[in-house]
């Protein structure tokens, strides 16, 4: 098993280029089963998800290649349809390829999902809008099992407790482009990964319109047959990034960010004391090249999750950290999954001065963190402890970094290039002792673990 060991205090300077969005192109790899002609689609990230969605689809009957940023697929078998437990269970999206399967050939049965755990996702949505579509549905020793004639097109919500599902929203979409009919979806997602997704269908036949909107209208269509996509660029990786230049007060220029879909994540960073400034557009409209610095004093600000257009849940615990160096008081209200505060226990090894009441984190900013050996616990808060490492005085240890390389091609080897000091290297090949000790005198100052939970956590 993997860990980061990290030297902090480096200042990050350089450029790089934001990879494709591995949340649009899950979803997306999971449509190409609605057609029998070959898909192409460029700009694919190299994750380890990304494997795992391709041996799913390898299981289910469709040939796959993989190479340079480029995924070619090609459906050969249709007799397959059984999503097995052994490789469904390492991710979420997985979920993904029950509409497909079940538009296409009536019958789908997928293990329940896996992924990250940081709370109850549960996935009844998609179930309900495979039924209200005609499909049957059935549970069973873990599998869900879907069957149909022909789906038949309806109006469909798809509110929930924390807003609009995004999966949800992908899946069922996929399903009704090929059912009979029209298929209203009424407070759909409206993430650019789903209008990804739509672009794409349509590229490939369906007849998709209000993607990005509460409201998606899909008339049914007979079939889909081939094309080639590009992947939209990850606006997740790209605001971690950006976190990255302001916690080390660095100076990064990175390529194809999408502006558009960052706006609020832009919006909090400003606030906070850092400089985003747009320098060259690309020819999409929706991307540009941008640099990215900080002032010296970074100042506390309020943070709540929400749906887009809101904050995106998967930026919160990078912003903790970078919340952790600002002066004063930060809150954080987490509004979309309430549990999502694994990495908080882990800052507070760090130095970290946090309480915790509920779905809201009162970041109280020191200005510094000190290093420890911490453990990732799911693909954001890994990233939130390497940011923390990047900024900390002394070395840092990250474990489990596994979880990382579900969202983050090789984040060491770019943050190397912009000049961070991190390694990867084996677990075993570190000792059990820290390599460093804290003075008394250190410790009296503020520099060990303060964190602070209500009662009612």
């Amino acid at each position: 098993m993997d860990s980061f060991v990290i030297q902090g205090g480096r200042r990050l300077t350089g450029r790089m280029q934001i990879e494709g969005a591995k949340n649009a192109a899950l979803p997306i790899l999971a449509a190409t089963l609605l057609t029998d002609e070959p898909v192409i689609l460029q700009n694919v990230p190299e994750h380890s998800d990304i494997r795992n969605m391709l041996g799913l689809l390898q299981s289910v009957g469709s040939e796959t290649t993989m190479g340079g940023g480029e995924i070619k697929t090609h459906v050969t078998d249709s007799s397959r349809s059984v999503g097995q437990y052994d490789i469904v269970k390492t991710m979420r999206a997985s979920i993904s390829t029950l509409g497909p399967l079940l538009a296409k050939r009536g019958v789908a049965v997928i293990s329940m999902p896996g992924g990250c755990s940081f709370g109850d996702r549960p996935i009844d949505l998609h179930l309900r809008g495979m039924e209200a579509l005609g499909a049957k549905i059935a549970m069973r020793n873990g599998y869900i099992t879907a069957t149909c004639d022909r789906l038949q097109g309806a109006t469909i919500f798809l509110g929930g407790p924390f807003g609009s599902t995004v999966l949800g929203t992908a899946n069922v979409m996929s399903a009704a482009v090929l059912a009979r009919g029209i298929t209203t979806i009424e407070s759909a997602a409206c993430e650019p990964e789903i209008v990804d997704l739509a672009t794409m269908l349509n590229g490939m036949g369906a007849r998709i319109r209000g993607a990005g909107g509460p409201r998606i209208t899909i008339e049914g269509v007979d079939q889909l047959g081939s094309v080639t996509h590009r992947i939209m660029p990850d606006r997740i990786i790209a605001g971690t990034y950006a976190i990255a230049a302001a916690i080390t007060n660095g100076d990064v220029i990175l390529d194809e960010f999408p502006w558009d879909s960052l706006l609020a994540a832009m919006d909090r960073l400003r606030t906070i004391g850092v400089h985003i400034h747009r320098v060259t557009p690309d020819p999409d409209p929706r991307c540009c090249t941008v640099q990215v610095t900080s002032e010296r004093r970074l100042r506390a600000t309020q943070i709540t999750t929400q749906p887009h257009p809101g904050f995106a849940t998967d930026l919160q615990a990078q912003f903790m950290a970078l919340l952790c160096m600002a002066e004063g008081n930060s809150i954080i209200n987490e509004k979309i999954y309430p549990e999502r505060f694994l990495h908080v226990a882990e800052l507070g090894r760090m130095g970290a001065r946090i309480t915790r009441h509920g779905s809201v984190c009162v970041v109280e900013g020191t200005g510094q963190l000190v290093g420890a050996r911490v453990m990732a616990s799911d693909l954001r808060a890994s990233a939130c402890l390497v940011l923390a490492g990047l900024a900390a005085q002394g070395e840092t240890v990250v474990d489990r970094v596994y979880h990382l390389d579900r969202g983050y091609f090789k984040m060491e080897e770019t943050l190397q290039r912009l000049g961070a000091s991190i390694e990867r290297v084996d677990a075993k090949e570190i000792p059990s002792d820290p390599n460093f000790e804290l003075s008394a005198t250190e410790i009296a100052a503020g520099a060990g673990t303060v964190i602070k939970q209500s009662p009612d956590c």
